[in-house]
């Protein structure tokens, strides 16, 4: 059972990170997350051992984590993404997949199970964390932000295809064979969202909206919970059932209310953001093995190393495969926004260690370049491409230019 003083120390310091981010930006930006799983460190067991996970906090990481990749996979449009844009994503991602298990077979010693959990791990991108980066520049809806939205999109998904088929500890033909039933039934929740909902579906989403009601965010955590039901059912990864509740979702809210569906995701940002969000990536820091990476000096010379593969097993795939209209600016912005990872590699680790599979050194070594990447190659992404002007950013809200102005006060 959960101390009470657990959570509340967890949610004390989810409170504490963004005065630490927003005083820290005053001198270096520093991403949020990294505070989050920074001060988890700290309160974990490695530093000061005043919080320890429990099976209750873990259950609520995993949420916060199911709510990232949700919101990550509601944030694509794949009206605007389709076409040779999403080909090239859709190319690139194979050939970083081929690199990662070809490097990661190099530095695991011949370990074939090995080299496919750091293969996998080498291949992700961290939408949930460049998406938000790009939404506060006012680069989200332009032509950047569409190329990056689609190679992250690709590369939040594929890495989890491929656990679904490499790490779930059954032969290859069956996994690929439960997870072709998964993606039917997904496409038909997919037909179910394009079709016209009745009116009173409308009519109650809009009655409820702005009282205790709330039909909609009930409606969307429906929603989720049967597409994370839905991928246990099949024995697939959680993750991937998170990613296409997103997209399931983002066609209902869209197609039924598209008056409606900005407030409404704001409310269920506001509780993913808001509260399951940052408590994983706590736990995540409290959960962190700072003592199997400092102990042994093999394991913190590996962090650099890892960077750099994720920069050549996810980077220069991006490069090369990304649109020609990018300019060569913006493609090395690409490369660099599409190196950027965190939520997977924790989450493929943690199954790697989980089967014995990988050893808990090299899984932090993986985490600790994990976080390098988030906070330091955005931050060289974004000073390669310069703020876009006014003209270019019309789609921007009122709340996220509010939001934007509050930043810069700080």
């Amino acid at each position: 059972m959960t101390h009470p003083g657990t959570l509340v120390l967890i949610m004390a310091v989810a409170v504490l990170a963004p005065l630490v981010a927003y005083r820290v930006g005053r001198w270096v930006r520093v991403p949020l997350v990294v505070v989050e799983i920074g001060l988890g460190i700290v309160i974990g067991p490695s530093l000061l051992g005043w919080a320890e996970s429990d099976q209750v906090v873990d259950t609520l990481a995993d949420l916060g984590l199911s709510m990232l990749i949700f919101l990550a996979g509601y944030e694509i449009d794949f009206a605007a993404v389709r076409g040779d844009t999403l080909r090239r994503a859709l190319w690139a991602w194979p050939v970083s997949l081929a690199a990662g298990i070809g490097l990661a077979f190099l530095v695991s010693g011949g370990e074939v199970f090995e080299a496919f959990v750091i293969g996998t791990a080498l291949t992700s991108t961290a939408l949930g964390v460049v998406l938000p980066l790009l939404r506060d520049r006012g680069d989200l809806h332009g032509r950047f932000g569409t190329v990056t939205s689609a190679f992250g999109a690709v590369g939040e998904f594929g890495p989890v295809v491929a656990v679904a088929l490499l790490l779930s500890g059954r032969r290859p033909a069956e996994s690929a064979a439960l997870l072709a039933a998964f993606g039917a039934v997904t496409a038909v929740a997919v037909f179910w969202a394009l079709r016209p909902k009745p009116a009173w579906f409308t009519r109650l989403t809009e009655r409820t909206l702005h009282s205790s009601g709330q039909f909609a965010v009930r409606f969307v955590m429906l929603l989720l919970a049967c597409m994370l039901g839905l991928a246990q059912v099949f024995g697939l990864d959680v993750l991937l059932g998170a990613f296409a509740a997103g997209v399931v979702t983002r066609l209902v809210l869209h197609g039924s209310t598209p008056g409606s569906s900005t407030e409404i995701m704001h409310r269920v940002e506001a509780m993913g953001f808001g509260f399951l969000v940052p408590l994983f990536y706590v736990v995540t820091g409290i959960e962190f093995d700072l003592d199997a990476l400092l102990d042994d000096p093999g394991a913190l010379l590996l962090v650099p190393v890892f960077l750099l593969l994720f920069l050549a097993v996810r980077g220069i795939p991006a490069y090369v495969f990304a649109p020609r209209d990018l300019s060569r600016a913006d493609r090395l912005a690409l490369a660099l926004f599409s190196s950027t990872c965190l939520p997977l590699v924790v989450a493929i680790t943690t199954i790697g260690v989980d089967q014995k599979l990988l050893g808990t050194d090299r899984a932090a070594a993986l985490v600790a370049a994990a976080l390098v990447s988030v906070l330091a190659l955005p931050l060289l992404a974004t000073r390669l491409r310069p703020r876009p002007p006014s003209a270019e950013t019309p789609h921007r809200t009122e709340r996220e230019v509010r939001t934007a102005e509050e930043s810069e006060a700080w």
